[in-house]
């Protein structure tokens, strides 16, 4: 490493991303991942996993959501 390192042209910011804004990875364990893999491998489907745990995810809001009101 330097001493001293010249920010003067420096921009502050600049690769400042919002939270909302971030693809964050989510990493499932390896029995989940296993389950859900064979049941659609099983039904012969083509399969998305993002977009089945997704789907999930979302009815599992819309209970929590139905159930608080």
């Amino acid at each position: 490493m330097k001493d001293e390192y010249d920010f003067t042209n420096a921009e502050q910011g600049k690769f400042f991303r919002p939270l909302e804004e971030l693809d964050i990875p989510i990493y499932l364990d390896r029995e989940v991942k296993d389950f859900f893999i064979k049941k659609i491998r099983d039904k012969g489907q083509k399969f998305s996993l993002n977009e089945t745990i997704n789907s999930l995810l979302k009815k599992d809001i819309e209970i929590s959501n139905k159930l608080s009101s």
